[in-house]
């Protein structure tokens, strides 16, 4: 499939003009015919076959190693979750907090990101400390000043309101260095950009397949890194756990399958697998070359005073001043056109991706 195809074969873009894939990226029909199918296969065949509980552990194994391999991780270290939200809340879950103890973040990130250390800030006693940024960017001189009393980093790989990249790897060598964790939200990235886990160096990151990869609700992932999960207690705990969930007493599953539960439809992980396919059949280098050129073009409309994010490529996210986001918002729905709103900076966002035309940035421009 190349990139014309793409674009036919998502019902979404027959109408409308959809630029809003950093919320969610409108599935093709392939990767909603194999959600499908495989509902279909384990509600209709799997109950006289091999049964519905192993059907459903096939598909779970089998998104397990597609992610790994989208992430350059092993198996062992993918964790299948619901949504970023549901990865980043089972990690907080499973760390020892005491009142007192320092989670960091930035003043980035999307509410996954921070209404988790909220909930044990009023609940245990947790200190949050919000590192201030500007223009999307992050001072690692800032990072160094609060190591030294940090338990957990909790920062985005690419920031929802910015689209800039955050220096990963810089955070979580002196993170370590100071012996605290990192929790990376990676969910802006896998799909439109290159993520190799084993550089970022992190002990957690979380994701999901409906953005980027184009992928259905429901199917999330957290990566821990071999040996992070040690001395970790989930909050949550069930049969997938576990290495023998009726034995007399429970032993947790080796790497990141400590962090799985219990039942989950295999449909939407069924998706996340064709989406995986479909990204490794386009090709990252095709995706992120055809992002650049659109999003550059998109810039070079837009005035310097307007444009929030950074005019240098770095992302399909580009955020554009607006002195009433909501209202401009939907101003561009009435033309057929989609973008969001942000609720800081005062902007509206498009995200552009790889099944966007010329001509939807040239409309997008003349909207706004």
């Amino acid at each position: 499939m190349d990139l014309t195809a793409l674009r036919a074969d998502i019902p979404a873009l027959e109408d409308d003009i959809y630029l809003n894939t950093g919320a969610s990226g409108p599935s093709p029909r392939r990767i909603v015919e194999a959600t499908e199918a495989a509902l279909q296969f384990h509600e209709y065949d799997a109950p006289t076959a091999e049964g519905p509980y192993g059907a459903a552990i096939d598909v779970y194994d089998e998104a397990s190693v597609a992610v790994a391999d989208l992430l350059g991780a092993s198996p062992r270290e993918i964790a299948l979750t619901e949504s970023t939200t549901d990865g980043i809340n089972r990690v907080a879950g499973a760390i020892d907090w005491e009142p007192g103890d320092v989670v960091v973040r930035t003043d980035l990130e999307h509410s996954a990101g921070i209404l988790p250390w909220r909930r044990l800030e009023r609940e245990v006693g947790i200190e949050v400390r919000v590192l201030e940024t500007e223009g999307g960017r992050l001072d690692i001189a800032d990072v160094k000043a609060v190591a030294s009393e940090a338990k957990l980093f909790c920062l985005s790989s690419l920031t929802w309101t910015h689209g800039t990249r955050l220096p990963i790897e810089e955070v979580v060598e002196i993170a370590h260095d100071a012996s605290a964790r990192v929790l990376v939200d990676a969910v802006q990235s896998p799909g439109q950009t290159a993520v190799d886990v084993r550089e970022w160096g992190a002990d957690f990151a979380a994701g999901a397949g409906h953005k980027w990869l184009l992928g259905p609700f429901g199917a999330g992932f957290l990566y821990v890194r071999e040996g992070a999960e040690a001395g970790l207690s989930p909050s949550a705990i069930g049969y997938r756990s576990v290495k023998e969930p009726n034995a007399t007493d429970y032993e947790y599953r080796p790497g990141a399958g400590r962090f799985e539960v219990g039942t989950s439809s295999p449909a939407p992980y069924a998706g996340l697998i064709e989406a995986i396919a479909l990204q490794a059949e386009l090709g990252l280098e095709t995706i992120q070359r055809r992002v650049e050129t659109l999003t550059d073009r998109l810039k070079a409309g837009i005035d310097d005073e307007r444009l929030l994010s950074p005019r240098a490529y770095e992302s399909g996210l580009v955020t554009v001043a607006a002195d009433d986001p909501e209202a401009t918002v939907d101003r561009l729905a009435e033309a057929g056109i989609v973008v969001r709103s942000l609720p800081y900076p005062e902007a509206v966002r498009a995200s552009v991706h790889a099944f966007n035309t010329p001509a939807d940035i040239d409309a997008v421009l003349e909207a706004l």
